[in-house]
């Protein structure tokens, strides 16, 4: 069966790799081998490739910048669809909107609406991951997020057919959207921006940054924040409160610098990660009633 994907996938034109590690595709640097890792470079060859993996009962792991996923050290015996270099058109189309490729970096994103003076989008400057991955997740932070600048994105079904949603059929919430339920890969993200100085989106870019890297352990592997953040409370606070700052299981860490990030402090495996992640679960219900719910997608 793979090797009939894997044969198809190369008619496409897609880059197709055999038992390539995770760890060298996300940001944690944990996991284990996939059995087929492909890189689609259109739509159309993406769309063709969902179908072929529908008509043999595959059901592909979709994959961006991987600064949000944490993958079993048993790898994946399965198909990965890497949403990279097919998908990294950026355009501006005038009035403010942006029409972005899912595979294009929230870094590159927010220079390019800077280099064209449009402002809304400096709350992502910093967030290590790709446009459809913010999207797919609604990402936020320092009071922005995802579901204040999109106006559309369109995708591939499950059945390898083009469509899109936009407005209340997005359904953007706390780190969710329509896309974390339908199954759908996001291909492109339409953007709607303002008009602002470009000093003045410099600087907030800039302060921004400069408040991440002061605050959060960017020096180390990581997914970013682990927990989604209670409803009234901080998860890294009430993380710190039951003593479990700095706290190790192998490579795995509770970071000192933010509790609400756990990092490889290096040779980490996923197990030691998701060790670390339910002991922090465990002992924050026990000693303060709260049931933290993790922001990180795992695949097991």
């Amino acid at each position: 069966m793979f090797d009939k994907i894997k044969i198809f996938a190369q008619t496409l034109g897609c880059d197709v790799k055999e038992f390539i590690s995770m760890s060298e595709h996300t940001s944690f640097k944990t996991g284990g081998n996939a059995r087929l890792f492909v890189s689609p470079d259109s739509v159309d060859s993406l769309a063709e490739l969902v179908k072929y993996c529908k008509s043999l009962g595959v059901k592909p792991l979709v994959l961006g910048n991987g600064s949000n996923t944490l993958v079993s050290d048993n790898g994946i015996d399965g198909v990965v669809i890497h949403i990279d270099n097919g998908f990294k058109r950026i355009e501006y189309c005038g009035g403010g909107i942006i029409k972005c490729g899912s595979g294009v970096s929230l870094a590159q994103l927010c220079m390019f609406a800077l280099e064209y003076e449009l402002t809304g989008l400096e709350f992502a400057y910093g967030i290590p991951g790709t446009v459809g991955g913010a999207a797919f997740m609604n990402a936020g932070a320092y009071g922005g997020e995802m579901k204040d600048v999109v106006m559309m994105c369109t995708h591939i079904t499950p059945d390898g057919e083009r469509s899109s949603l936009s407005g209340e059929s997005l359904e953007f919430g706390y780190r969710k959207s329509a896309y974390t339920r339908n199954n759908s890969i996001i291909t492109t993200v339409v953007f709607k921006l303002d008009t602002g100085n470009t000093e003045a989106i410099r600087y907030k870019m800039d302060s921004i940054l400069g408040k991440r890297k002061a605050k959060q352990p960017l020096e180390y592997p990581s997914a970013g924040s682990v927990f989604k953040r209670p409803e009234g409370q901080f998860a890294g606070v009430l993380i710190e409160q039951c003593g479990l700052k700095g706290k190790i299981i192998g490579g795995a860490q509770v970071s000192e610098k933010h509790a609400g990030f756990i990092i490889n402090i290096g040779g980490a495996t996923t197990k030691d990660v998701t060790d670390l992640i339910k002991l922090v679960q465990e002992t924050v219900n026990k000693e303060k009633g709260v049931l933290l719910e993790k922001e990180i997608r795992v695949i097991e």
